[in-house]
Formats: structure tokens, sequence, C-alpha cells
């Protein structure tokens, strides 16, 4: 699969959310979203990153956006993680990595010499036509909103 580019269309998805129902992108179209894609749930910079969502849902619902988490966790899994830190936005459970790998963000890694596949964390801003407005790969965990709102404010 070609590396996503700025301007290109955002691949459709489906998915599964917390609740076992079925997200797709067209559910979206007319919104603006924060498609983001992050290694696991309950980790701690998968945690920082989902808090700071959290904490600043309100400003980004006000600025348009709908903030969509991915990551290839179980349903079962987003529901707790949910639970556990008062998550307000959509987590979708992509077990098989269809997603992520339309994305292009299923990628090899390397841990203390080890390779394994796993999630690059990356964020796609996606605009009200489904058009890739922005792709944050060097996401700032601490500060991911105000890193997508700083950047759309250009």
């Amino acid at each position: 699969m070609a590396e996503l580019k700025v301007g290109e269309k955002a691949p459709q998805f489906k998915g599964k959310n917390q609740h076992g129902e079925e997200v797709k992108l067209s559910d979206f179209k007319g919104k603006k979203i924060i498609l983001y894609f992050y290694p696991k749930d309950n980790t701690p910079g998968c945690t920082t990153e989902a808090c700071n969502f959290r904490d600043n849902y309100q400003i980004l619902l006000k600025d348009g956006y709908e903030v969509i988490g991915v990551s290839i966790d179980s349903e079962q899994s987003h529901q707790k993680f949910i639970s556990k830190f008062e998550l307000p936005f959509t987590l979708l459970s992509d077990e098989d990595k269809k997603i992520v790998e339309d994305y292009g963000v299923w990628v090899e890694k390397n841990m203390y010499g080890k390779k394994y596949m796993g999630t690059a964390r990356t964020t796609f801003i996606i605009d009200e036509n489904g058009i890739i407005q922005h792709i944050i790969k060097k996401v700032d965990n601490k500060n991911a909103s105000q890193q997508i709102r700083d950047l759309m404010a250009k």
C-alpha cells in the first residue's frame, strides 16, 4: 500500500466501536474528523494521549471535530479503557488490522533489538469532504489536542 498523503481522499473504513456498533467513515460526511491511531489501551503513552483528547474534547467539538481512536484492541478492552478514564469519544476495534493497514500505520517496529509488527502512533485530520488535511507522525501525547489546533490555525 502506498503511503497516504495530504490532499488525498481518506480510505473508507468500517469498524466496531466499544458498543459493538458498526462505524464507517461515511457516517461522518460533512464533519471534520480527528482519526488517531494508537498502539494499545491502558499503556502509558496511549493513556496520556487519550486523556489529552478527553480533557480538550469540548474545545475540539466546538472547533467542529469528531474524535475517533483506533487500535487493534478488542471492544471489551476499549470498554474498560473508556470506563477507567471516562473517555467521551468513540474507539474502534480493528482486530483484523484492516483499518491500520489501509491507513499505512501497521508497521515493523523495533524495541530493544527485537523486531515486531505494531501500530505506529499517527493522527489523520480529515475534512468534511473526506480529504486528508494533515498527517501527524510525531504525536505529542501530552499536547495532542493543541498540536492539532496549532496545525489547523496555520
